[in-house]
């Protein structure tokens, strides 16, 4: 259920019976205080200012059309025209005991399901993850899973650097080491960054091993057998240590999403033949160059795009047009999502102009690069090691359960110490990520360990905790939740105001999607949490003076409050723990 929906289409109506011109925003939002009812409707001032008349009468107008009897228990006028909604009690109830019967809790499937390509990590297989592939990964991720919880059609693409000038070199390298009976996985490469340091010193300091790496270049991107086997024995390897980090995350990416840079290879000449042929890309000085008048300076200069180098070669920039064509023209989507860094910002601008003028993007299909901020140090710099490396992204998820174990070793518990290991785990890496995630995806955001491993504030190892809460109530009270079948009375201020919440995680979830921005359900869940506490302090529910049908509906308002704490972390990627 959509509370909000069903509010924007009875203004609507009401608002053309007021004589009101269609299409005008009735501005419905949700009440930030409950003196002001549950939500508004605040688009009469924005109307009476277009039709050069009174707000408070346009409002009085829209009142007398609005047809919320069944959900509404007062309207009311306040201001220069707010119309604040206060729902009924009843409405509430009814509407959260068909929410505990749903397995979806009430979210509904969208009426017309899109198809979506989601393109995130990206990782660059010629060294293994760091920190820099956590946002792309687990925001892409979050984001893919609540798509497809509304009932979208989602294609996971994992776009991995798996082509390129560099490759000459690593394969140059390993066919060494193979021919010196160098044990490829074990030795050869498992450590990534040394194999490409070896190899980058060799192609700076070793006479003739250049040559021999561009020319095996040439050879990879020809087709020829000797250098492809090499390649793709280097890439199996590479892969299987990017599937051990999304192990380690939890996030949804397997082998069979990678769509990678080599993917489009036998595409890049047609996409530049078509650029050429359609006056969009115009040699200067050797290369292929798109002028793009619509990004041009303050000086009137267009942005200049390289499409094709002046040797020939191919680009990113090449690679991303043919991915939109795949991605528009055959698979035939109405979304793409690109979950990059925001430094990538002008690249995408210039590929997605560059497509849409030469119809590698239909008009239906939405081009939606998702750019995200840095995660920094405390030295406010990009997110490094003590001694200024990059930091691999499994060390970091390793150091995250190691102190996470350290943590829970303060707390008392009777759990064997497998349960221990297995809880450390789901805290170290739900802090991580919910750590991230929480933050707007534009933002940057300051990596810090005892902020986001704490068990109070708005962090992961909170919510996880407040998940048990609730759940050793009905441990407590010998029951099994599921079995609760009981008539759900919202009757104190606690109550409608936690019921009034956990009615709104559709909402939620349809902005998560539209913008892209995980963290607005971060926000959801921690208020939520919050309220819950309100309510368990306000509102006995064990207690032997509670009267058998009010234990039976705060019970059940408990069970909802767990599911959906257990649903929505779900939706981040985040595991929850029965026990703590």
């Amino acid at each position: 259920m959509n509370i909000k929906s069903i509010l924007i289409e009875k203004a609507n109506a009401a608002m053309q019976a007021a004589g009101i011109p269609e299409g005008t925003n009735p501005a419905v939002t949700q009440s930030t205080r409950p003196q002001f009812g549950d939500y508004q409707i605040n688009g009469a001032m924005g109307a009476a200012k277009a039709l050069k008349t009174n707000p408070r009468e346009l409002a009085q107008k829209i009142i007398d059309n609005l047809d919320v009897a069944d959900l509404a228990e007062k309207t009311e006028i306040a201001g220069p025209g707010f119309i604040n909604i206060h729902l009924k009690p009843e409405f509430l109830a009814t509407s959260l005991e068909a929410a505990n019967a749903d397995a979806k809790l009430g979210v509904a499937e969208h009426d017309t399901p899109h198809k979506v390509v989601v393109d995130f990590s990206s990782p660059n297989l010629a060294k293994e993850m760091h920190v820099g592939h956590l946002r792309s990964t687990i925001i892409g991720d979050a984001v893919v899973r609540a798509l497809e919880f509304r009932g979208d059609t989602v294609i996971r693409q994992n776009h991995m650097g798996d082509w390129g000038t560099q490759f000459g070199m690593l394969i140059a390298h390993l066919e060494d080491l193979l021919n010196q009976g160098v044990d490829l996985e074990n030795v050869a490469l498992a450590d990534l960054e040394s194999f490409y340091r070896d190899a980058k010193k060799r192609f700076d300091d070793e006479a003739g091993f250049a040559d021999k790496a561009r020319d095996y270049v040439v050879k990879l991107q020809g087709g020829d057998a000797h250098c492809q086997k090499l390649w793709q024995m280097f890439i199996d390897t590479s892969v299987k240590h990017s599937e051990e980090v999304y192990g380690k995350l939890n996030v949804t990416l397997t082998r069979d999403d990678i769509m990678a840079e080599s993917a489009y290879n036998d595409r890049l000449a047609g996409v530049i033949e078509l650029l050429k042929e359609q006056g969009i890309a115009v040699e200067d000085q050797g290369a292929q160059v798109v002028f793009l008048d619509e990004l041009a300076n303050k000086d009137g200069e267009p942005s200049v795009f390289i499409v094709q180098k002046s040797g020939g070669g191919f680009l990113y920039s090449t690679t991303d047009l043919a991915a939109c064509d795949y991605r528009s023209n055959e698979l035939d989507v109405d979304r793409i999502l690109i979950f990059v860094d925001a430094r990538q910002g002008l690249h995408f601008n210039q590929v997605e102009i560059t497509a849409r003028k030469a119809g590698l993007l239909k008009d239906k299909t939405s081009y939606e690069p998702s750019l995200f901020g840095t995660m920094m140090g405390n030295d406010g710099k990009p997110f490094k090691t003590r001694t200024g490396g990059t930091v691999k992204l499994s060390d970091l998820l390793d150091e995250a359960v190691s102190r996470a174990t350290e943590k829970l070793a303060d707390r008392a518990s009777d759990l064997s110490d497998e349960a221990r290991q297995e809880i450390a785990r789901k805290v170290g890496i739900g802090a991580v990520k919910y750590a991230d995630l929480s933050k707007h995806r534009t933002s940057d955001y300051i990596f810090n360990w005892d902020t986001m491993l704490s068990f109070e504030g708005a962090t992961a190892p909170y919510l996880q905790y407040a998940y048990t809460r609730v759940r050793s109530i009905f441990r407590k009270a010998n029951m099994d939740s599921a079995s609760l079948t009981g008539r759900i009375q919202v009757q104190a201020p606690q109550e409608k105001a936690l019921a009034l919440k956990l009615l709104q995680l559709e909402e939620v979830l349809d902005l998560m999607i539209s913008e892209a921005t995980p963290h607005v359900l971060c926000s959801y869940l921690y208020e939520l949490a919050s309220l819950y506490m309100t309510f368990y302090e306000a509102c006995p529910i064990l207690k032997d003076d509670v009267a058998a049908d009010v234990r039976e509906s705060r019970l059940v308002l408990c069970n909802l409050v767990a599911n959906s704490l257990k649903t929505g972390l779900d939706l981040l990627g985040i595991e929850v723990m029965e026990q703590m």
